[in-house]
């Protein structure tokens, strides 16, 4: 999600893990491997729909990772990789999904302007299981989606669920206001759903 729709500061939040031994069908792919180790002094590049071989990984479904491969120092260096490339200059967002830099994982990282400091964190398995009745109109717009911006209906509270590094185990929080939205936008991501997708709903 694109930050140019509101004026805000950014403070990253880096996510630490514990070296693991991958052999499960969670783990990453290889070519997720590859993404997530590339060239370490540039950010990863964000797809875009502009892109055919692009679209075709924003369109697609996400899947979890196993909590081995969340413990691993490679998950950490996506964590880290995904926060560095949407707080960059070039980049300046809110919010990013896995799926945007190339990893059809359920992974997000947003941009938490409910706390204090206003940090970016990464939430592994995420999904939303409980959302509020009510809808409110909002401008969105998408560095996947590149020099457009739409208003958009979301809940204007929602109830998240996710594997935290902290407890070792699969949580859950409810969120609401801007931030609420934020989460309602990557989340669409994991399941190959655009923000331009709700325009007309």
């Amino acid at each position: 999600m694109i930050k140019g729709v509101f004026k805000v500061a950014a403070a990253v939040a880096v996510i630490g893990a514990a070296v693991c031994s991958c052999s499960s069908k969670g783990d990453f792919t290889q070519i997720e491997k590859d993404i997530i180790k590339g060239a370490q002094d540039t950010i990863l590049k964000v797809y875009t729909i502009d892109n055919e071989e692009d679209l075709k990984v924003l369109r697609d479904t996400s899947a979890n990772l196993g909590e081995k491969a969340i413990e691993s120092e490679l998950y950490a260096v996506l964590a880290q990789r995904m926060v560095e490339t949407v707080t960059h200059p070039n980049v300046d967002g809110v919010g990013l999904a896995a799926p945007q830099v190339g990893i059809n994982r359920r992974v997000v990282a947003v941009q938490r302007f409910d706390k204090e400091g206003e940090p970016f964190e990464v939430y592994p398995n995420i999904s939303i299981i409980e959302k509020s009745q009510e809808l409110a109109p909002g401008p969105e717009g998408c560095l996947s989606v590149p020099n457009q911006r739409h208003e958009v209906m979301r809940h204007t509270w929602v109830t998240i669920q996710y594997y935290s590094l902290e407890a070792h185990k699969v949580v859950q929080e409810r969120i609401e206001g801007f931030t609420a939205v934020i989460f309602q936008h990557e989340v669409d991501h994991l399941s190959g759903v655009l923000y331009i997708d709700r325009v007309e709903q």
